[in-house]
């Protein structure tokens, strides 16, 4: 009897270390589940306007100021080239910090809606396919599925500081 206790204590433990991983918060875009590391998250704010700059790309829907922080605000969907569609109330912008010290900068994403908070083993995540030049895929860090679908994971960094609108995209 004892070893059927202690058979089901490290069974326990073992769930429980299975459950330490690397936190994502999951977004979808144009009904695809992207993930951000959550680390990187300051906060999730509902969309409300925002000031639009001159001659910025499409994408860029302009800044915003958040506790005296000029923050610039991308749509997600027109960045990584997906269809236009209006804001609804589930329409949310993730305000992320991201960088190495000394080029650390905040941005607002603009998304479809937050999912959830998914826990990922480096092991689970792969590796991003070759499709070849035509398809640009320096923002994805991984893929990792998550029940049925696949969660593409971003790579925060190369998103923010290679940004082709980023006055930083010729320095990265």
């Amino acid at each position: 009897m004892s070893e059927a206790n202690n058979t089901s204590l490290l069974g326990q433990d073992s769930n429980e270390e299975e459950q330490v991983g690397v936190q994502y918060l999951t977004f979808l875009l144009n009904g695809e589940q992207y993930g951000l590391g959550i680390l990187s998250v300051q906060e999730i704010r509902g969309w409300e306007p925002v000031t639009r700059v001159p001659n910025s790309p499409r994408y860029v829907k302009g800044v915003v100021n958040i506790r005296g922080n000029i923050v610039p605000v991308f749509d997600l969907r027109l960045r990584f080239g997906l269809p236009e569609e209006a804001y609804s109330d589930e329409t949310v912008v993730i305000v992320v910090r991201a960088g190495k010290e000394g080029r650390e900068r905040s941005m607002g994403l603009v998304v479809d809606a937050v999912s959830d908070v998914l826990v990922v083993q480096d092991e689970d995540i792969s590796k991003t396919p070759q499709f070849g030049a035509d398809v640009p895929t320096e923002n994805i860090r991984g893929l990792v599925t998550d029940g049925e679908q696949m969660v593409m994971l971003l790579d925060l960094d190369s998103l923010v500081l290679r940004d082709p609108a980023s006055p930083e995209h010729d320095a990265a």
